[in-house]
């Protein structure tokens, strides 16, 4: 045989043994599957939004899906993946006050979506009717509505905001709320990494949170998460009112971090 043919038959069998690799699913050490990173993608492409620290828009990826899906695939499913930084974004908050947001890479929203898709799975039947944060087919109209019609029937409303409550949840506490609805260790890696995740400031410094406080805005951070961390919450705090044996009713509607507590006596 030649040596021609020698070097085809090996860059064939080269070739042969990349698609396998590429196409076989079965040997990943997490169970995350190419279709759940496609179908994080479009709900990505759906919401829009700016770049992160990197730059890349959402249109890059569009024109070039399996460049940037498949690798990100490739390194969730091998428990590989690591988020980059999170760019920080200052807002107005009101009354002369900035709130800071911050924006996660395109890469990194998708793989949020893959990971926030499969808690909210497992946690969603576990929340109050009263809770609208966040939630599949609940908005903050409904939460508005929901209100309208309490007012109407009860006199007593306390409106109250948690302060700081990004910038102060702790991590450890966090990750408890989150494996009291799961074991799994792929969800437990990778929401301890995105808590994990340092913040690019506008100077370019990038700050390491110390166990403490989550940047607002990303997909992991706004969702379930911070849902079941004021989920343990609220029904602690039930649980601890009802032992008391109080003579009244409590009605909590809550939306995010703000909440809107309804105390009407009987």
């Amino acid at each position: 045989m030649s040596e021609g043919l020698h070097l085809i038959v090996y860059l064939l069998y080269y070739n042969l043994i990349l698609l396998r690799m590429i196409f076989n699913e079965e040997h990943k050490t997490q169970p995350i599957t190419k279709a759940q990173v496609n179908e994080a993608f479009k709900k990505v492409r759906t919401n829009g939004g700016s770049p992160g620290v990197d730059g890349q828009t959402i249109g890059e990826i569009v024109e070039n899906p399996r460049k940037y899906l498949y690798p990100l695939w490739n390194r969730m499913a091998s428990g590989s993946y690591f988020p980059k930084p999170v760019k920080e974004v200052l807002i107005p908050k009101g009354k002369g006050k900035m709130r800071p947001l911050g924006i996660p890479t395109v890469i990194d929203r998708i793989a949020q979506h893959v990971i926030a898709t499969q808690l909210e799975a497992m946690v969603d039947s576990s929340f109050s009717p009263n809770s609208f944060g966040y939630r599949p087919g609940k908005s903050a109209h409904d939460a508005l509505t929901q209100c309208r019609n309490h007012c109407l029937r009860y006199s007593w409303v306390i409106d109250l905001d948690i302060k700081g409550f990004y910038d102060n949840i702790d991590h450890g506490l966090l990750l408890q709320a989150v494996r009291h609805h799961t074991l799994q260790k792929h969800i437990l890696l990778y929401v301890e990494r995105w808590l994990k995740t340092s913040v690019q400031r506008k100077d370019g410094i990038l700050h390491q949170p110390k166990g403490k406080g989550t940047p607002q805005g990303g997909v992991i951070a706004r969702c379930w998460p911070i849902s079941l961390w004021i989920l343990c919450l609220i029904n602690g705090w039930q649980g601890s009112i009802l032992t008391l044996n109080l003579n009244a009713m409590l009605m909590i509607l809550w939306y995010t971090a703000t909440i809107l507590q309804k105390l009407f006596l009987s």
